[in-house]
């Protein structure tokens, strides 16, 4: 950025003083055009105009004519008379003399015809333009000269030029102390992006970038999004954690019963094996379902994994109604539809509604009411299953969602207790929640309470 600065301020430079510079040239070329028509008109009329007579020589038109015309600052006006210097204007400056130059007079003193051009002197180029001068009667050749110092005229833009120059040293300077302390400032949250990334290891995800109270830009982003990232890791991390040690917790169980069992086996006892071997079965089987509902929950706790598309609510209410009177004999009841269009994997929906339906078949009898609905508001939708059981008690309303856990009133099932963790993981992957309203003696309603998102 600091080259940057300094090549805009040298181009800047360089195009003001071009400019400067040509605007100085136009206006020595429209003074010499203007005082090379002045003398061509005074000595055209023949006539003194100093004395009002006519001129008696050649000479007397240069000497009149010099002494007429005032020279500007940096001009001259010569007179030469026969190819030798004869006149000259008074102003002393510059210190050039002209006269003197025979370069200069070689080029002038002769011309017979209008002619211009330039001359280098040790004061610069000198810019001339020369006109001859006649008179009938007098066999006598005379030329006057207009000469402008160039140079002196180009100060102007060579001082504009340095000053310029000064100026904007002066603002890199200042642009290359304001860029250090930015860009101080600005990497300083890299260096604790580093710094963190350093720190991090396979046993400790807690660590995160600080984010500096400072207004929402690149770097405040990419640090937030570097903390969400990391949030993400700790928790597959945590979850591959717990699927680890609750997997090692539950399958402990049914591993020390086969292995006890078979320990004791009479191998020559033909109801002994059988017996042996219904139990091996019946643990393998257990062991089964356990892993495949771990895995159920590892895959609905993947965001990834959802395959989400614009599903009629009211038509997937319908048809999961229809699925779930064939779980068991109870007074199935659909009590409402939404009729509206959200995004969401109906698949998945679909495994959470069943699990809830399933889950409150076991805590109702034949006969037991069982219902089915779905609500929508302007910004989330709803889908709940009610039962008439026995209601979850409020000390365990909140620990029914946790894995293997079940409530005091809960009856005894082959399920693993992952069951409402499932439906949990699959309503927070949608970026929702499970919400249970419930009283002892008066049923529990869980209800699937989701964005309304469309495509």
């Amino acid at each position: 950025m600091l080259l940057l600065v300094l090549g805009s301020i040298g181009v800047v430079i360089l195009v003001t003083w071009l400019l400067l510079t040509n605007e100085t040239d136009r206006r020595v070329e429209e003074a010499l055009n203007a005082e090379s028509a002045e003398l061509a008109r005074v000595t055209r009329t023949g006539v003194n105009p100093t004395t009002g007579d006519p001129y008696a020589s050649v000479d007397e038109i240069l000497r009149t004519v010099i002494a007429a015309n005032v020279a500007r600052p940096n001009e001259k006006f010569l007179g030469y008379l026969d190819g030798e210097f004869r006149w000259e204007s008074r102003r002393a400056n510059p210190a050039v003399l002209l006269r003197a130059d025979p370069g200069f007079t070689a080029a002038v003193a002769s011309v017979r015809a209008p002619a211009r051009g330039s001359h280098p002197t040790p004061a610069g180029a000198v810019r001339w333009s020369a006109l001859p001068v006649g008179l009938a009667g007098d066999p006598h050749r005379g030329v006057v000269a207009i000469g402008h110092f160039v140079e002196p005229e180009h100060e102007f833009a060579d001082r504009a030029a340095r000053l310029m120059g000064m100026v904007g040293l002066g603002v890199a300077l200042l642009s290359a102390v304001g860029a250090w302390l930015v860009a101080g400032r600005i990497l300083r949250p890299l260096r604790d992006v580093a710094a963190t990334a350093r720190t991090i290891t396979g046993n400790d995800l807690s660590r995160r970038v600080p984010q500096h109270a400072r207004p929402r830009d690149e770097i405040a982003e990419l640090a937030g999004t570097l903390n969400a990232m990391l949030d993400r890791v700790q928790s597959g991390v945590q979850a591959q954690h717990r699927f680890v040690d609750d997997a090692g917790h539950e399958l402990r169980t049914p591993i020390t019963i086969v292995r006890g069992h078979l320990g004791v086996l009479d191998a020559t006892d033909p109801d002994d094996v059988r017996e042996a071997v219904a139990l091996v079965d019946d643990e393998l089987q257990r062991m089964n379902r356990l892993v495949s509902e771990m895995l159920s929950l590892t895959r609905a706790e993947q965001p990834s994994l959802l395959r989400p598309e614009e599903v009629d609510v009211a038509a997937l209410t319908r048809e999961l109604f229809g699925k779930l009177t064939a779980l068991a004999d109870r007074d199935w009841q659909l009590e409402s539809v939404a009729p509206v269009r959200v995004l969401l994997d109906p698949q998945r929906i679909t495994q959470a509604v069943v699990a809830l339906a399933d889950n409150a078949t076991r805590f109702t009898g034949p006969g037991g009411r069982i219902a089915l609905g779905s609500e929508a508001d302007d910004d989330r939708v709803r889908i709940r299953v009610a039962d008439s059981g026995p209601g979850v008690d409020p000390a365990d309303q909140n620990r029914v969602f946790r894995r293997f856990a079940r409530g005091d009133n809960a009856p005894r099932s082959d399920g693993a207790g992952l069951g409402l963790s499932i439906v949990e993981a699959i309503a927070t992957t949608h970026g929702g929640r499970v919400l249970l309203e419930s009283a002892v003696g008066h049923g529990a309603t869980f209800t699937l309470d989701l964005p309304r998102r469309t495509a």
